[in-house]
């Protein structure tokens, strides 16, 4: 018989299992209503911040401020709907934990920049008007740029720490509408830290480089894409500036004519050396073959020195494709026979001249007035938002370096994007790089275009990061014919008219080793060296009119097989496609 406590228990435990299903439906609406309020508030902060990098390098802080109350409350909103202890429960739990990890940790990251960045950059907007720069007749005034720089200081701390920390997140264990809003996030804190960070070091380093403590010399190297090299051309013009108390003046032009080669070679690192011999020590047009700015800036100031005396205090380079955008702000600019717009003027200086004006000694004066020309129109007629909106554009391109004989300075460049050198691996990101040089003794580069796939993964069972280059001359079939000598070489270098000969220098991770070397699928001779401790791998390419080849280099070793890669390249007339591709070892 039975005493009635059985059904009794029956119906408590169905009672409890009911209740406990309840909660966890319950708790799982719950999180999903948080979630997507969360991701929402982490898109609206990243699109904030993408605009909030644009008004940092328009130099119109006045925009900031509304912009940064929108992170704010976006930001806060995410941190309060992935905080609670039911959010923060999920997270610890097996397979699905991450996800909620990853969102609250962003949020946080996003909470922190707003309240420790944006506060101070918010003060810097009441002490100096970035939307002039306080220039005025072509001089920049100077006094301000002390009284931002402590708090410009605490920003950029702020946002670089938080860069370190979502740099540090893992995206791809994620759910992909997860994953996505936790990228963007990513992606608009490195764009902040980037801004803040250029704003600090410009408040750092404008003061003594404008000669604010007494008179600087620098050399100004222009370059020509159409026949490249590693940091973007051809040095084709120079000229030395002048700035005393934040005013800049045009002091004098040169052209490579004006440097013959020298006989005995300037000192080179033996990287350099085993790259490109002994020539950019010898030839001021190879100097931008050195791949670290650090190098090749020294270099350019000696040979200025050893030419015309005096003592340089930098150097400044940049390629053809800043003056289109540096036209953006001066508008149409007229030299020699031309009239160039911002939308033209790429096409004339890199390729139109050479047909219309054969004389290699006339285009050189005609570049000059091209370059006298645009830095008048820049210091005079641009809106000096407009200008700082262009040099921002220009350098994120990476068309313009900078190097300091004044080592501290030269310290704050070297770390920067603007100083040209190598960068650096962090614990859980790693740099390649392509660097292109031109061996046709021409300006076929004009029609030059490329691809950069990267890919990580293990091959053989070690982490192997890959790099494949595709290369492909674009010039007409009738090249040899329908181009200038000047353009296509006209042999002179035992390159066929209308060919390219390319020397492609891959370089990998920081530690890594190449284990597979291949150019179109079969094995060829190559030249190797280091640059500090990453390996280098260039391959000598001929292409005719119309053919393409590709280079693949495998790196395996310390640093290969990271999520996070990040592809250098020389600055190209067009930008080469790049590509995240899957990794398919040995091929």
């Amino acid at each position: 018989m039975s005493d009635g406590r059985l059904p009794v228990r029956r119906r408590w435990v169905g009672w409890t299992i009911g209740l406990l299903v309840t909660l966890i439906v319950l708790a799982i609406g719950w999180v999903t209503v948080r979630g997507i309020g969360a991701v929402d508030n982490l898109q609206q902060v990243a699109k904030a911040t993408s605009q909030l990098k644009q008004s940092i390098a328009a130099g119109d802080l006045d925009g900031v401020a509304p912009v940064a109350d929108r992170i704010a409350r976006n930001a806060e909103s995410a941190r309060s709907l992935t905080g609670d202890p039911v959010w923060q429960a999920f997270a610890v739990l097996p397979w699905i934990g991450p996800n909620f990890r990853a969102v609250s940790e962003i949020a946080v990251i996003a909470d922190e920049v707003s309240s420790d960045a944006l506060g101070p950059l918010l003060d810097v907007a009441d002490d100096i008007d970035l939307s002039s720069l306080g220039l005025s007749g072509g001089a920049i005034d100077l006094a301000p740029f002390a009284e931002i720089e402590e708090p410009l200081g605490t920003a950029s701390a702020a946002v670089t720490s938080a860069e370190d920390r979502a740099r540090r997140i893992d995206a791809d264990a994620t759910l992909p509408p997860l994953a996505d809003a936790v990228r963007e996030m990513r992606d608009a804190v490195t764009q902040a830290a980037t801004a803040v960070g250029a704003l600090h070091g410009a408040s750092v380093l404008l003061p003594p480089m404008l000669g604010g403590d007494g008179p600087r010399t620098y050399v100004l190297a222009m370059q020509n894409n159409a026949e490249l090299r590693s940091s973007g051309g051809i040095v084709g013009s120079i000229a030395l500036l002048r700035a005393e108390n934040g005013r800049i003046t045009l002091q004098q032009q040169a052209s490579t004519r004006d440097f013959p080669p020298l006989d005995a070679a300037l000192p080179l690192s033996d990287s350099t050396v085993a790259l490109f011999e002994d020539r950019p020590g010898r030839y001021l047009q190879n100097i931008t073959s050195i791949p670290d700015f650090r190098e090749a800036g020294e270099t350019i100031a000696a040979r200025w020195e050893g030419r015309f005396g005096g003592k340089v205090d930098g150097v400044i380079a940049v390629d053809a494709l800043v003056a289109a955008h540096l036209m953006q702000a001066t508008g149409d600019l007229t030299f020699g026979p031309f009239t160039a717009t911002a939308d033209t003027v790429t096409g004339i200086l890199l390729s139109e001249i050479y047909a219309a004006v054969p004389d290699p000694a006339v285009q050189d004066d005609i570049f000059a007035q091209a370059a006298g020309g645009l830095f008048g129109a820049a210091l005079s007629n641009a809106k000096p938002q407009e200008l700082v909106r262009a040099l921002a554009d220009a350098a994120g391109e990476g068309r313009i370096r900078l190097w300091s004989a004044h080592e501290p300075e030269e310290a704050v460049l070297a770390a920067s994007a603007l100083g040209g050198a190598l960068p650096q691996d962090a614990a859980d990101s790693v740099a390649v790089g392509v660097l292109f040089n031109d061996g046709t003794g021409g300006k076929m580069d004009y029609y030059t275009r490329a691809s950069i796939a990267t890919a990580v993964g293990t091959c053989a069972g070690a982490p192997t990061t890959q790099v494949r280059v595709t290369w492909t001359n674009t010039a007409p079939a009738d090249a040899a014919t329908a181009l200038p000598p000047y353009v296509t070489g006209d042999g002179v270098y035992g390159v066929p008219p209308g060919s390219v000969r390319t020397l492609i220098a891959v370089y990998g991770p920081q530690g890594a080793l190449p284990s597979h070397i291949d150019r179109d699928g079969a094995e060829e001779g190559v030249q190797t060296t280091t640059i500090e401790d990453r390996a280098v791998v260039q391959h000598e390419v001929l292409l005719a009119p119309g053919e393409s080849t590709t280079v693949t280099v495998e790196f395996q070793g310390e640093g290969a097989g990271e999520r996070l890669t990040e592809v250098r390249h020389t600055p190209l007339i067009v930008d080469p496609k790049l590509i995240r591709d899957t990794l398919r070892c040995g091929s």
